[in-house]
């Protein structure tokens, strides 16, 4: 069967697959016809000098692909990068902003000396169409603004020449006349290519004029609206700011309140991109948020403004056309398993919008532990590595998302949503899930890895788990328990053991969704001692410190013997403490004592650390995950942050903060933890004091690989 011709020009950009047959990653099409099985047989466009040039380019699966039209091709061809081309279609809603612009739209490009606002003058056409074939690259023309939001005053010069990906972003000038002077000609080339002014940009027709009368008509009736009905702001807002220069910045709200020394209620902004003279969250001398330097914007809520770019109301929302479709970031494909990032390059990959594991679909619980699991986790590392030939198809698509996630930082909707289903449980592909559950699952099924826990009571048989459930009486603990405490209480309420030494060791609160939780607030301990909690383990007298010979779970409470922490003593120690009157009803147990140790043995302590914490707040599961050894060395994730359209057009934002004031916090001693006051805590404290699910540990000592793994 013949390949059916495609009449009409369908240009496409490769954005996964191998090289096949003159096709590789970052390469654009345009597709000449499509085989019965899918595939698409094209030309291609190369790059560098001839990039404009087409040449035959083979054939490559529908799939691998994106659909673009002829200007978004143009444009993505002009920028050489193909990272940075791959990277603009990560950012849909710059990048469909880019393909809109217009003469004296004003814009913000990346400039040899930072970031520079300017307005666009002409749309370039570059290189030269030798055949019918050929397509030319567009790039932009744009000139300097001084701090007057005037035309620089320089002699003139050519203007500079700006691709799609140096622009940062778009800021529509509605107040400029529409008025319209293209000239024909030709100017200095770029690297020597042929670069042509063209007389109209794209939209700038009927359609454009309508879209600016539009805008302009929305914005005054947002104006009016506004000042008669102000929105309310809060944190997470998306906000706006116009400077006394006339520019427009944009950011999301991260902390509101009267700063020292003023009067009024300000917010603090965190912005697009880095501005000079701005901070890094600090205003003064007072730390208010965290985020990257040159980012903080402090200025009076009323200066701020709901961001005009995803206004709606009750009666409007913002809807995508069906043709702007949520661009596909792109896949790298690689012999080699990606390690664990490492501490110093963790901020510069992960944090940010559009970052992390976008989600879909009720797909917040499966989000928030994957990117906890296998971001930084030192002792994961071996687990998700090349899988053997007869490893399971699932296996591999778990680690293409795991090797995307460390090289990009970046894993799309799809290649989730194909995890899910590949899960085999329909409600896995569209319900709301524990993240226990999956967590079962994952290293059950998926990874076909032995339990992570075995327990064992004095009665009973060693039982395996993947996680470990906290079950005790609120009456047992204070009001602020740490996880210390909480660990320590169950096992000895439960009679539980650890019969080795886990590698991995996940804790789960004693609450139940949104709708129970024992305790308002929790405080993380960092590292946690199981070495009273190991199974015929030699313990130390929690008096004397010598060899322990007892254990005693009603000593567990006592208020004078540090409650909730273990209590096993030597044989006098034994006696001494109960010989008090409150404590003469006890029954110590008697332990174990391996034979080749005596009393005055030095035995090690066993300690795990803590590297993410998953939490939940109104059915929605984010987490904060450690990065690197320094206290401070702490992300917050969250696969649901913003959302760009309507429930049934738009997509969902991913978004990765810093917050290092968590480790400000954690560092502090544990008496004064418990003392501390959580509600006034900053933001993200407070959401890790209130709304922790689930406590993740390793062992860096002892990581999980496949000498663990079950025979398939």
């Amino acid at each position: 069967m013949e390949p059916k011709t495609i009449v009409k020009d369908k240009f496409f950009i490769v954005i996964r697959g191998k090289s096949r047959k003159g096709f590789c990653r970052g390469c654009i099409g345009r597709v000449e016809a499509e085989t019965p099985s899918g595939e698409l047989m094209g030309l291609l466009y190369s790059g560098g000098s001839n990039a404009g040039s087409a040449k035959s380019g083979g054939i490559v699966r529908r799939e691998d692909t994106y659909p673009l039209t002829r200007h978004q091709a143009q444009l993505l061809l002009f920028v050489s990068s193909i990272s940075k081309r791959l990277e603009l279609l990560c950012n849909p809603q710059l990048f469909s902003a880019i393909c809109e612009l217009s003469q004296d739209d004003l814009v913000v490009v990346k400039h040899k000396k930072g970031h520079m606002p300017g307005l666009v003058k002409n749309l370039m056409q570059i290189g030269r169409k030798e055949n019918k074939d050929d397509l030319q690259m567009l790039g932009f023309e744009v000139e300097s603004v001084d701090n007057d939001h005037n035309l620089s005053s320089k002699k003139p010069a050519p203007l500079p020449l700006f691709s799609a990906a140096d622009i940062v972003q778009v800021v529509p000038s509605y107040s400029v006349p529409l008025g319209l002077h293209w000239k024909d000609g030709q100017c200095g080339g770029l690297n020597k290519k042929a670069v042509t002014r063209i007389n109209s940009m794209p939209n700038i027709g009927s359609h454009a004029r309508q879209l600016r009368e539009n805008h302009t008509e929305q914005s005054v009736i947002r104006s009016q609206t506004l000042s008669t009905s102000p929105l309310p702001l809060e944190v997470g807002s998306m906000v706006e700011v116009v400077s006394n220069t006339g520019i427009t910045v944009y950011g999301v709200v991260r902390w509101l309140g009267v700063p020292v020394g003023k009067d009024n209620e300000w917010a603090g902004i965190e912005l697009d991109y880095e501005v000079n003279g701005c901070s890094d969250g600090k205003y003064g001398s007072q730390r208010y948020f965290t985020c990257k330097g040159s980012r903080a914007l402090f200025v009076p809520i009323t200066k701020c403004s709901p961001d005009s770019r995803f206004f709606h109301s009750s009666t409007e929302r913002v809807t995508l056309k069906p043709t702007e479709t949520t661009p596909v970031p792109p896949v790298e494909d690689s012999e080699e398993d990606a390690p664990p990032i490492p501490e110093s390059e963790a901020l510069s990959l992960f944090v940010g919008r559009m970052k992390g594991i976008q989600g879909h679909i009720n797909s917040c619980y499966l989000d928030a532990t994957l990117f906890s699991l296998f971001s930084s986790a030192v002792t994961l590392d071996n687990i998700c590595q090349k899988p053997a030939d007869t490893e399971q198809h699932i296996t591999c698509t778990l680690r293409k998302i795991v090797n995307r996630l460390r090289r990009q930082g970046f894993v799309p909707a799809q290649s989730v949503m194909n995890f899910r289903t590949q899960l085999g449980c329909d409600t896995f592909k569209t319900e709301e899930k524990d993240p226990e559950e999956f967590i079962t699952v994952l290293f059950q099924k998926v990874l076909c890895m032995e339990p992570l826990l075995k327990l064992k009571s004095r009665c009973e048989s060693s039982q395996g788990a993947y996680t470990f459930q906290i079950f005790l009486e609120k009456e047992q603990m204070r009001q602020i328990p740490t996880v210390q405490q909480l660990l320590d209480t169950s096992c000895m309420s439960g009679d539980l053991k650890f019969e080795e030494m886990p590698s991995c060791l996940m804790v789960q609160m004693p609450r139940f969704g949104n709708k129970y939780k024992m305790f308002s607030h929790i405080i993380p301990s960092t590292e946690l001692d199981i070495t009273d909690l190991l199974y015929n383990s030699s313990r130390q007298c929690f008096i004397c410190g010598h060899l322990a010979e007892y254990e005693c779970l009603q000593c567990l409470p006592d208020r004078k013997l540090q409650p909730g922490r273990v209590k096993q003593y030597c044989t006098t120690c034994n006696t001494q403490v109960h010989t008090h009157p409150s404590r003469q009803g006890h029954s110590p147990t008697a332990l174990a004592v391996p034979a080749d140790v005596t009393s005055d043995t030095p035995l090690p302590r066993h300690m795990m650390q803590l590297f993410a914490v998953l939490c939940i707040q109104t059915s929605h599961y984010v987490s904060f995950v450690k990065f690197g050894p320094d206290p401070h060395s702490w992300l917050f994730f969250d696969s649901m942050a913003d959302r760009c359209g309507d429930d049934k057009h738009g997509y969902n934002i991913p978004e990765i903060r810093a917050c290092p004031e968590l480790g400000d916090f954690l560092s502090q001693p544990e008496e004064e933890l418990a003392r501390a006051n959580p509600t006034q805590a900053p933001e993200l404290v407070r959401r890790l004091l209130c709304d922790s699910y689930m406590f993740l540990y390793q062992n860096p000592a002892k990581p999980l690989s496949k000498s663990s793994h079950q025979e398939p």
